[in-house]
């Protein structure tokens, strides 16, 4: 039991922390530039790392513009994906899994409070759509190396994503422990040996 509110315990201030360092980033950045055009980005490392706004009204690299309501339903069911993997799928005991699972909850609800317009921004151009509320993600990090690569704008919710997929994929391709092989009814030597 104890251990059961510990890990929801690391569960909840994993994924309260990323969302929370990915909407007071976006907040910090876009009270000092404003929307996307209203100032000159700010080089960080001049050819390489600027601090640039963007708005995203579509998913991963602005695939699907427009359909913003669809990818909040479909981040609505993954919250709900991930709460139940944590509560019944054994990540509880898995602190990789869990960690992976936070930083994907916390990605998450970063990007969806600006899909659903909680920061309460309005469009300033294009002029038909100045004064409607922004149902886009806040980008702000926009990472270049010359002559080879201009990365799409990103934000922290989005690298908590990518942090989180790349460590669930570490734990497909673990190899399964000796204690997991002999509940599956193989031997630790089964395991060893495969």
């Amino acid at each position: 039991m104890a251990s059961t509110v510990r890990g929801w315990l690391v569960f909840a201030a994993l994924a309260s922390a990323a969302a929370i360092a990915d909407l007071a980033t976006k907040q910090a950045v876009f009270a000092r530039l404003g929307l996307p055009g209203m100032s000159p980005p700010i080089v960080l490392v001049p050819g390489w790392l600027r601090l640039e706004t963007s708005l995203n009204e579509g998913a991963l690299f602005g695939v699907g513009q427009g359909m913003g309501w669809l990818f909040a339903a479909f981040s609505l069911l993954a919250m709900l994906g991930i709460l139940g993997m944590v509560a019944r799928g054994g990540a509880l005991a898995d602190r990789w899994l869990l960690v992976a699972l936070a930083f994907i909850f916390g990605g998450i609800v970063g990007n969806l409070v600006d899909r659903i317009g909680l920061p309460g921004l309005t469009w300033h151009a294009p002029l038909e759509r100045v004064g409607e509320p922004v149902l886009a993600v806040r980008d702000w990090i926009h990472f270049l190396i010359p002559g080879l690569l201009d990365w799409p704008i990103f934000n922290l919710a989005d690298t908590w994503l990518v942090i989180g997929a790349g460590m669930l994929l570490v734990a497909a391709l673990r190899p399964t422990p000796p204690a997991a092989a002999g509940a599956l009814g193989r031997s630790p030597q089964d395991t060893m040996t495969r």
